[in-house]
């Protein structure tokens, strides 16, 4: 599928991987629509790019109801929906048992409801609107793409909500694909290692050096832009499908 004068929904599209993705959609000529609820910086990015090709819209994508009105949003808008990318998501760091009690059992639900389950919920949302689509050249009806991370094959201490929540979306991917074939819909997931983006600046040197360790070659941390030119990539290539591809360097997460 050929992104120009396509329309892409990106979560999390205000920063980050999100926000990179945003800026490779519209340089490769399509139309881009933000779901976050992070409006100051989605705000930014629509006065950088134009307003006549990037769209926010406020949503909780752990809900039916506002993914649901996004989605309407955007066929009113735009008449169709060709491309959906899900990287909103976060983290929260805590042992098992911790040193005055066990592991937050709210926090761990909020991890997989942000990092699993709303990105089925767009996924699943998203498709009906893909489907109304007519086949392309390429026979494509709409590609979606989840993030995952490499925390979901090999979580460090202290990750297991992100983890289980990482590899829940890897344990989607194939079974979407196959749900969705029939449809004509291709779904493949990348799973970053290591990127520099905003929250990892933040991060102390006793955080970021031991990353950079186990990082390969190149022995950096990656591009928010790589990470992009990978999903325009899976967009192009009408032969990718129930892939969770790693996008890390070749490095391998230490227990911490």
């Amino acid at each position: 599928m050929d992104i120009k004068n396509k329309t892409v929904l990106v979560t999390g599209g205000a920063s980050g991987l999100g926000q990179a993705t945003v800026e490779a959609v519209i340089a490769g000529g399509g139309n881009a629509v933000i779901l976050d609820i992070n409006e100051i910086n989605a705000n930014k990015l629509i006065d950088e790019l134009g307003e006549d090709k990037v769209s926010f819209i406020s949503t909780n994508i752990m809900e039916e109801e506002p993914v649901v009105n996004a989605i309407n949003e955007i066929q009113e808008k735009f008449g169709a929906l060709h491309v959906a990318v899900n990287c909103a998501g976060t983290g929260y760091p805590g042992r098992i048992l911790g040193r005055e009690a066990p592991h937050p059992l709210d926090a761990f639900k909020l991890i997989i409801n942000l990092n699993l389950v709303g990105t089925f919920n767009v996924m699943r949302i998203a498709a009906e609107l893909m489907d109304k689509n007519e086949p392309g050249t390429s026979g494509d009806k709409g590609v979606i793409v989840n993030t995952a991370s490499v925390a979901g094959y090999e979580g460090q201490i202290g990750q297991s909500a992100y983890s289980a929540s990482k590899a829940g979306v890897i344990g989607l991917t194939i079974t979407a694909a196959r749900d969705l074939a029939r449809h004509s819909i291709r779904v493949c997931t990348i799973a970053p290692g290591i990127f520099d983006t905003p929250l990892m600046q933040l991060a102390s040197d006793k955080v970021r050096d031991p990353l950079l360790e186990s990082t390969q070659f190149p022995h950096r941390f990656g591009k928010p832009s790589e990470f992009a030119e990978l999903v325009l990539h899976i967009v192009s290539n009408t032969y990718l499908n129930g892939e969770t591809i790693r996008l890390d360097s070749g490095m391998r997460m230490q227990p911490r």
